[in-house]
């Protein structure tokens, strides 16, 4: 089904060009995303209108999973029908995996040679400086009262101090935000109501998506068996997809935690050079999952079988983007209602309150991994809390201190940031 717009529509080729444009060029994180997908498809090829891009806009920040690919999905859809939400979708995303995989693959076979190792000393310090950076900018636009500086506080308790799961903190969250929401009387609710969309046609889209995206995981497990790594990836990254309430920065720590600490698929240095290149590449910056399946796959069982690391990568993708176009071509039809529905507005605050939550957790364990050379778990009762042992990187902290003037200060991009860290890590290490 294509939608009508307001302009004239655009020629599938044409559209497919500007996709393809868009996925090569789409570095910043969702933020730099949203922004070129704004001046390429309102401004300068006016596709779409600006009340409709920013509805689409909210629309997604409502769904789990990285809302400026679904943003280009439901884009796509919208001039395009099916067929144009695919082609915008995976464009989206297809440039930043392919790099994404041939980086994990060198960075499997040779990660621990001296130059890249200096190289990732000043990518980490950077990540860490981006990350808090992130923290900084969410936190002004979703810490607007009293209750969600409680509710980001008691987020952070839970996820620091309890290791409560992400999933759990995103359910209290919405739930206590959508009751709070009960108690208001609505204002501004339109008197007339949405186009309605027949319930049939849902239903049937969520059947067809719902099998595409479980099918061929669950043909993994068949053959496989329910305790191999490639099995683990597909369990743990579909449930993932499902709670990725309020973008990559606020799963990576739920995402740590279990592959880190749980299953023990790869360090916490690991985790924090994955992100680096992430940062680097084109597409969203959940792509970091995909980094994290090759490395778990290809070192299952001490194997480092580079076929069983690109089996790791398809079945994270799938799981982490298959979800995506089940979310956008089931709920792009209502999106007129939204403004309908402030209790739903009320639930999404909540939990991007307790997102920041989730993030200072985020900061504080890049920080400690990052600036200090050994760290360690005390645990006390329910509590268990990761400490700095007297093991200060000062080279760290100096090429961290640099990052964040050059973040905070002199507002340089991503890009330059990471290039000056790592060269900068290079130097630290007297390699030339």
């Amino acid at each position: 089904m294509t939608i009508e717009t307001a302009h004239p529509p655009a020629a599938f080729a044409d559209a497919l060009k500007v996709w393809t444009r868009i996925g090569l060029t789409s570095f910043g994180g969702p933020a730099g995303q949203i922004a070129l997908m704004h001046k390429i498809l309102v401004e300068e090829k006016k596709w779409l209108d600006e009340r409709t891009y920013l509805l689409a806009l909210n629309f997604c920040t409502l769904l789990p999973g990285p809302e400026a690919m679904q943003l280009a999905t439901y884009s796509g859809w919208r001039l395009h029908g099916v067929k144009g939400g695919l082609a915008a979708g995976l464009m989206f995303v297809l440039p930043g995996a392919a790099l994404i995989l041939l980086l994990a693959m060198l960075y499997a076979a040779f990660g621990s040679v001296p130059f890249v190792s200096a190289i990732f000393l000043g990518v980490k310090a950077a990540v860490l400086a981006i990350v808090i950076e992130a923290l900084v900018k969410i936190s002004k636009r979703a810490l607007q009262d009293s209750t969600a500086y409680v509710i980001a506080a008691l987020s952070f308790a839970a996820i620091f101090l309890l290791q409560v799961p992400f999933p759990l903190i995103v359910l209290a969250a919405g739930v206590f935000g959508y009751l709070r929401g009960m108690s208001r009387n609505p204002v501004d609710v339109p008197t007339v109501a949405p186009v309605p969309v027949p319930v049939k046609q849902t239903l049937t889209t969520i059947a067809v998506w719902l099998a595409i995206w479980i099918v061929p995981l669950a043909g993994i497990v068949v053959m496989f068996g329910w305790d191999h790594v490639l099995s683990k990836l597909a369990l743990f990254f579909s449930t993932l997809a499902i709670v990725t309430f309020g973008g990559a920065y606020a799963v990576l720590a739920y995402m740590a935690q279990e592959a880190v600490m749980t299953h023990g698929w790869l360090s916490a240095g690991d985790m924090l050079d994955g992100l680096g290149l992430a940062e680097t590449t084109p597409g969203p910056l959940i792509l970091v999952t995909e980094f994290v399946g090759y490395l778990a796959a290809y070192r299952a069982e001490g194997a480092h079988s580079i076929a069983m690391g690109v089996l790791g990568a398809l079945v994270t993708l799938w799981a982490t983007f298959a979800p995506c176009f089940l979310y956008i071509f089931a709920g792009a039809p209502y999106i007129e209602r939204l403004k309908a529905a402030p209790r739903l507005g009320a639930a999404l605050a909540a939990i991007t309150a307790a997102v920041v939550g989730v993030i200072l957790n985020l900061s504080v364990w890049f920080a400690l991994h990052v600036l200090f050379r050994t760290v360690a778990t005390v645990e006390a009762g329910p509590f268990r809390l990761i400490v700095a042992v007297a093991s200060l990187d000062v080279e760290a902290v100096a090429i961290a201190a640099v990052a964040a003037v050059l973040l905070f200060r002199l507002h340089a991009g991503i890009m330059t940031t990471l290039a000056v860290c790592g060269a900068l890590g290079l130097a630290a290490a007297q390699i030339v």
